[in-house]
């Protein structure tokens, strides 16, 4: 369609777009996860034991509460991009597996699912220019 054609000349800004929404996103969710606590931490990581992992639940818990609220700060900012992506793709998967363990049901692990893929093409595309790892 001749409106949208020039559109492609943005892609830069479409990633931005994409950074921050998801980077927002991300620490309104994890910022609560990592101030909660030992307690929040030890809850948090036992989701691990659903891909094989049993031991020190606290550890994995407050890693994935820093992966999603630092990860979330260096999205916006397009530093460390691919790192972090590859980081949120990782926990995300686990979130996806622990869901589906515990509901039994696909449709509950759909939002871990999305941003896992999300995460996994941003992995490949880059950052964009308007980012801080800027080539």
């Amino acid at each position: 369609m001749a409106l949208f054609s020039g559109l492609g000349n943005y892609k830069n800004f479409g990633l931005l777009v994409i950074r921050i929404g998801l980077g927002i996103m991300f620490i309104y969710h994890g910022l609560p996860k990592l101030l909660g606590g030992p307690g929040k931490w030890d809850h948090l990581g036992t989701a691990t034991g659903s891909v094989g992992i049993h031991f020190l639940p606290m550890l994995w818990g407050l890693l994935a509460a820093v992966t999603e609220t630092f990860g979330g700060f260096l999205l916006v900012l397009g530093l460390v991009f691919r790192p972090v992506c590859l980081l949120l793709v990782i926990e995300l998967v686990v979130a996806a597996v622990f869901t589906f363990h515990q509901s039994g049901s696909l449709g509950d692990a759909t939002h871990a699912i999305e941003d896992a893929v999300t995460f996994a093409g941003l992995f490949f595309i880059g950052p964009g220019k308007y980012s801080v790892d800027k080539k």
